[in-house]
């Protein structure tokens, strides 16, 4: 019963320390949720510089926004949830 327990709590313990990795390139100290801008203002915002958006999800704290830029280049580009600005990353070695 005691090793179970151990295990459950071992378990308990890993699920938490890899919700909050960040798996990408960029991590934002953004706050609480409330105060951030949504998605869509980002969207909006993305699309009006001629970029094809075509997923924005939350990733280390920042918005990550996988598009298609004005010319037609694949982007992979993070943004400060609060002010929506671009948050500058340096790319991993061998992408």
């Amino acid at each position: 019963m005691k090793s179970l327990l151990s295990i459950l709590v071992l378990n308990l313990g890993l699920g938490l320390s890899l919700n909050s990795f960040a798996t990408g390139l960029a991590t934002c100290d953004s706050g609480p949720e409330a105060d951030w801008q949504s998605q869509e203002t980002l969207k909006q915002q993305l699309t009006a510089k001629g970029w094809q958006v075509r997923r924005i999800k939350v990733d280390g704290g920042c918005y990550e926004a996988y598009a298609l830029d004005e010319k037609g280049n694949r982007v992979e580009a993070y943004f400060d949830p609060k002010t929506l600005e671009f948050i500058p990353t340096e790319k991993k070695e061998g992408e």
